[in-house]
């Protein structure tokens, strides 16, 4: 598993929700798209298998967009 206080998934975070904030800056993508982009993405997540400890990782980071989207900390209009 990896080390929480490591900043690469931090900055992956970071660099993902600049992206998609500026898609919907720029009305590339709708709020609906973004909101499918992250289920689909836990989704993935959740269906990961393989060692207790990479499934372990998984359901963290499926619960961890699922947060995201249920406090709505990405898209700003929903």
């Amino acid at each position: 598993m990896s080390d929480p206080k490591d900043p690469t998934g931090m900055a992956a975070l970071s660099i993902c929700e600049a992206l998609l904030l500026a898609l919907q800056d720029r009305k590339v993508l709708p709020d609906r798209e973004i909101v499918g982009i992250l289920r689909d993405a836990a989704e993935t997540h959740e269906k990961a298998s393989g060692p207790e400890s990479e499934r372990r990782l998984h359901v963290a980071t499926a619960e961890l967009i699922n947060e995201i989207l249920e406090e709505g900390n990405l898209t700003r209009n929903s």
